[in-house]
């Protein structure tokens, strides 16, 4: 049985805020639905998780999701959430997740009016829809017949996204290209796309609109305008974890707890990363180092930026309190690993179970620990890639670097090792941090799951770094600017002070 309440529009002639159509969401637009009938049940498939708005009643909203109607009373008021009294602040966010828009605008002027009309009507509608959709309905933007029937379903499961999707677990997944075809969503539909692949909804028993929610909230949280730590790079590491959740030592022996614990993780392991590392921070008195102590303080925000929204979207409220806030510090913990400072910590742990050949998967403590492995690998996986995706990863996190070398110029601060754009290349930096942080610990990381997987990575970074080589030496020699890459590289394998200088992956860097 559904049930559908009426929910207020706004009137037509009410200008759309610019703000309002940057922002991009699953929604679907049906002309053959009845709002009040019961649905088709194949249509219901195709759809789930779907918006729906129904052409005959312009007044009403409704929300197919798991053969339930659940409705968005506030879709069109302004968000005013209140933080969950935890202690944490994530970074403030501009406006609600969900999209609050006119839907009529696309329904009865599309087609109607003047030129004027028509072109500012295209305007917004070229804004609202995916790549594969504007192709879709460019014809009848360019004036044909309105009698054509306008489908326009945005579940990020059709077209060529939903390709990429069915070749998720292919290490050559190109996450640029992905996040273009999902109009930016890359991290909402890669990780919602997961957790559903994995039946993990149904089996905890998640509530679909406070999931959605919570995704989209943390995409939110990360900052775009890094040219690194945005939500494109946790998006990346997301789909690395699940390449490495797939490999067969951990295929059959992981849990279901144990496999959300990671995919999450993954997701919000750099949540909120200002753009600039942990000694800039400590150095400029900012109220993070000061919080945490000058110690892992980047990962610690992160992790309870995450616990801010895992409790403000209640997503886990339906758990006993104890299951609850074991999942928060088992969450912590992971994320807790992916400082580079501790390398040397977990490398060495990590090699003395190998040695031993101890580690025991049936424990759960060990399982935990190789989820800490499979998250720091897929952190710091960049070098490991093709080429042509290798290659923009070193740029966009040298470029990082560089800026925050710019600010230190700026404030005639000390520059941080490796963020001086004229003392440093992309080339030697990468050359260092794939000789002493990548190479060591993906060579254990094959010692412990020696597949194709592990063989291709191996490969790809010994192509990479001979490519970087073959780069340096076509540019103007620096000699003497090519040690401190490597001298800061061997710092952070040593666990020393300058290790989070070093690009890629935590860059906590």
């Amino acid at each position: 049985m559904e049930v559908c309440y009426q929910l207020p529009v706004l009137p037509l002639d009410r200008p759309v805020p610019k703000h309002v159509l940057s922002r991009r969401g699953a929604i679907s637009f049906s002309s053959s639905s009845s709002l009040f009938g019961a649905p088709d049940p194949r249509q219901l498939s195709q759809r789930r998780g779907a918006i729906s708005y129904d052409s005959s009643d312009q007044t009403a909203l409704y929300i197919r999701m798991l053969g339930a109607c659940v409705v968005f009373k506030q879709l069109f008021a302004r968000d005013v959430r209140v933080r969950s009294q935890v202690g944490f602040e994530p970074e403030r966010r501009s406006s609600h997740p969900y999209l609050r828009i006119d839907f009529r605008t696309l329904h009865t002027r599309l087609g109607y009016g003047s030129s004027s009309d028509s072109s500012g009507t295209e305007r917004r509608v070229h804004r609202l829809l995916s790549f594969q959709r504007y192709l879709h309905s460019s014809r009848l933007l360019r004036g044909i017949s309105q009698q054509i029937p306008l489908h326009i379903l945005d579940e990020d499961y059709n077209g060529q996204a939903r390709c990429m999707l069915e070749k998720v677990g292919n290490w050559n997944f190109d996450i640029f290209l992905f996040d273009r075809l999902t109009n930016g969503n890359s991290l909402v539909t890669l990780t919602f796309h997961l957790l559903n692949k994995y039946g993990l909804v149904e089996l905890f028993q998640l509530d679909m609109v406070k999931l959605w929610r919570f995704l989209v909230m943390v995409q939110e949280d990360y900052h775009n305008d890094n040219p690194y730590h945005n939500a494109v790079h946790a998006a990346d590491v997301t789909q690395a974890m699940y390449c490495f959740l797939q490999e067969p030592m951990l295929a059959k022996s992981l849990t279901s707890y144990d496999i959300l614990l990671g995919l999450l993780a993954a997701a919000t392991h750099d949540l909120g990363h200002p753009g600039v590392n942990q000694p800039f921070l400590i150095k400029t008195d900012h109220y993070l180092a000061t919080l945490y102590r000058n110690t892992s303080v980047l990962e610690n925000h992160h992790w309870k930026s995450a616990v801010g929204l895992l409790r403000e979207t209640r997503l886990f409220s339906h758990l006993p309190a104890e299951d609850s806030l074991n999942m928060e510090r088992e969450l912590g913990s992971l994320i807790l690993a992916t400082d580079i400072s501790r390398q040397n910590d977990y490398l060495s742990r990590f090699r003395m179970h190998l040695d031993k050949e101890n580690l025991c998967l049936s424990n759960a403590s060990h399982r935990h620990f190789v989820l800490q492995m499979a998250l720091k690998c897929a952190d710091i996986c960049n070098p490991c890639r093709p080429w042509e995706l290798s290659k923009q990863w070193s740029e966009r996190v040298t470029e990082e670097f560089f800026q925050q070398g710019d600010i230190e110029k700026k404030h005639k601060l000390e520059v941080s090792p490796l963020c001086d754009r004229e003392a440093n290349t992309v080339g030697n930096i990468q050359i260092g941090f794939m000789s002493y942080v990548v190479e060591p610990l993906f060579a254990e990381w094959a010692r412990f799951s020696d597949t194709r997987l592990s063989q291709t990575m191996l490969g790809h970074m010994g192509l990479n770094k001979a490519s970087w080589g073959g780069l340096q030496q076509e540019q103007t020699p620096v000699s003497e600017e090519a040690e401190p890459g490597a001298t800061d590289a061997e710092n952070v394998a040593a666990g020393g002070s300058s290790s989070k200088e070093i690009p890629q992956g935590s860059l906590e860097s």
